[in-house]
């Protein structure tokens, strides 16, 4: 019975074993504990805030979803920072001290860890300026897909045959990034087509005109337009002008939709597609060709 009362006196003693100090003051295994659950506790908290702020409270505002979770964020990464300075003193470890063990560790991230904090830095000005935003489509180097999640260190983009991408957040400050979609979904896109001399370019204008305006993808309040980009080789080039906003992700899909319809409709209407071609002149003559010296062997 004794045995039993003591067990928690040894349980408390051992927690409170110096393991070692920082400055002036011992840190002992209680002490190691207690930071990482209140740490634990409050990233999870921060979380469960965030999502309160971008589900609930600003659910119901015209803000769209990228905006929302970029202010989530902010505001979670604020708190924990401020979290952990406040878990810091609970816990009894002096700030000052700190201070000069973060000055040291300034000196090892500055050799060793520079593109971790490229990244992290890149992250909060994504999130500060938001050049791309949670659901924008966006284009960086040879990645074009879907932003479905902004963290501090990277973002993830979903590609249309479902792959998730995860980007460092500093290649979309120190590369080129397409945002098809920075202030509307509404995108443009431009399918050529070509057609026979034979052909009247007035009616092949009013065919694809008519095949744009009859896909249920395309705009009908953005007006389609075809442009008679230039007379080729061996046909009439014109440039069919569309405006989307389902198939802002699916151009590829978009143009093999439009291209089965045109053909359908060329074929309806007796419009000929043409494939190169040369003509070759020959004229009547002679060709004189001269023979090679003879070579002399040595």
């Amino acid at each position: 019975m004794d045995t039993l009362q003591e067990i928690p006196g040894l349980i408390k003693g051992w927690l409170n074993i110096p393991l070692f100090k920082i400055g002036a003051d011992p840190v002992t295994l209680w002490t190691i504990v207690s930071l990482v659950v209140l740490f634990v506790l409050l990233l999870w908290l921060t979380k469960k805030l965030k999502n309160l702020i971008v589900l609930k409270l600003l659910a119901n505002s015209r803000i769209d979803i990228g905006v929302r979770q970029a202010t989530g964020s902010i505001v979670r990464y604020i708190i924990i920072a401020i979290g952990f300075v406040v878990i810091l003193q609970t816990v009894g470890i002096d700030l000052s001290t700190v201070t000069v063990l973060a000055g040291a560790l300034g000196i090892g991230v500055g050799f060793g860890l520079q593109s971790i904090t490229n990244n992290l830095v890149s992250g909060l000005i994504l999130l500060f300026e938001r050049p791309i935003k949670i659901g924008d489509r966006i284009e960086v180097g040879e990645v074009t897909g879907d932003v479905v999640d902004i963290s501090v260190r990277a973002t993830t983009v979903i590609t249309n045959d479902n792959i998730a991408i995860i980007i460092p957040n500093a290649e979309f400050i120190g590369s080129t990034v397409t945002n098809w979609s920075y202030t509307t979904r509404d995108v443009r896109f431009n399918f050529p087509v070509r057609v026979s001399y034979r052909e009247d370019p007035e009616a092949v204008r009013k065919l694809l005109l008519e095949v744009a305006g009859s896909h249920p993808g395309v705009l009908q309040e953005r007006k389609s337009d075809v442009l008679f980009q230039e007379f080729g080789e061996s046909c009439f080039q014109f440039i069919l002008r569309v405006w989307t906003r389902d198939y802002t992700d699916r151009p590829g899909v978009l143009r093999s939709e439009l291209n089965y319809a045109i053909s359908r409709k060329f074929r309806e209407h007796g419009i000929e597609i043409p494939y190169p071609q040369r003509d070759i002149h020959i004229k009547d003559g002679q060709l004189t060709v001269a023979a090679p010296p003879p070579s002399h062997a040595p």
